[in-house]
């Protein structure tokens, strides 16, 4: 039988420069994608699919991310003596366990690899997930669950994975398949960031992951990759060529990439629309300063 995954990385220590000057003070991860910063909808996402431990890879600077998700007993009192139940509702659901949260420093950005390498000695030897807020996915059903699912048919490792334009591929880890079964896409190799002329697919790996624990060892002995940086594509396709099984999986939602300005506006607004009391107004707005769409 499998070992369940229950536990999560989430490597939050970038800058955000992108986001520059909000992200002098503000960490990337709390800017609020209508009403929930983007962290909490990493953290939904998470539980929905039976996530129970959660690892943040930091780094200075980010304490008001960690005390997004602390106790707020005035607030909360505050709220119980107004009657404001539906608000006092949204802000308990940003609660954590004690104990259920742990924080790692990564102290040199050294990349994504390096990031879920800091958090090993907290995963020990059973699979885990990863989880990058900054792809936000709206999905019926959520992208994680949809992989944890999947995943307990076919062990091994698992990326979620979509199409992406020739043109984008070295921006990406890019999947060279074997075979596909529906959803699920038999990996033969990988690789981080290539040319769009040298890309063998334009599948491209998004920011969800089902590791097995031998990834962790990969990472230990890898060398600095694309970007000068430590690959997390290397290690899983490291694994690949040690005879371990990868899969890609091909989620059903939308995927937005709020590490960009671009994706964090077009979020907004699909978000924003998607909620009832606010549709009517925000697609009034759209259409009178754009009356052509």
């Amino acid at each position: 039988m499998r070992n369940k995954v229950t536990t999560a990385i989430f490597p939050v220590a970038g800058m955000g420069t992108r986001f520059l000057p909000a992200t002098k003070s503000v960490p990337k991860e709390i800017m609020t994608l209508v009403d929930r910063p983007l962290i909490q909808y990493a953290i939904d996402e998470a539980r929905a699919a039976g996530i129970t431990e959660f690892i943040f890879v930091t780094s200075r600077g980010k304490g008001a991310l960690e005390d997004y998700f602390d106790l707020a007993p005035n607030l909360e009192e505050e709220l119980r003596r107004k009657g404001k139940d539906d608000l006092l509702e949204a802000l308990q659901q940003t609660n954590m366990d004690s104990g259920a949260i742990a924080y790692v420093r990564q102290h040199k950005a050294l990349g994504l690899g390096h990031a879920v390498w800091c958090a090993r000695r907290l995963i020990g030897d059973k699979p885990f997930a990863v989880i990058l807020p900054d792809d936000v996915i709206s999905a019926e059903k959520p992208c994680l669950q949809q992989m944890v699912e999947a995943y307990a048919e076919t062990g091994g490792n698992m990326v979620a994975a979509m199409e992406v334009a020739q043109d984008k591929t070295s921006s990406y880890g890019i999947l060279d398949v074997a075979s596909e079964n529906g959803n699920l896409l038999d990996v033969k190799s990988m690789v981080e960031k290539p040319k769009a002329s040298e890309a063998p697919s334009n599948l491209a790996v998004i920011g969800r992951y089902i590791l097995a624990p031998s990834v962790l060892h990969n990472l230990e002995k890898l060398e600095k990759g694309a970007g000068g940086e430590i690959q997390l594509t290397d290690a899983i396709a490291a694994d690949l060529h040690q005879g371990r099984k990868v899969h890609g999986y091909r989620f059903a939602g939308q995927r937005f990439d709020c590490g960009s300005k671009s994706g964090f506006l077009q979020a907004t607004v699909a978000y924003g629309l998607a909620r009832p009391e606010l549709r009517e107004d925000l697609a009034g707005y759209i259409k009178s300063i754009a009356p052509g769409l």
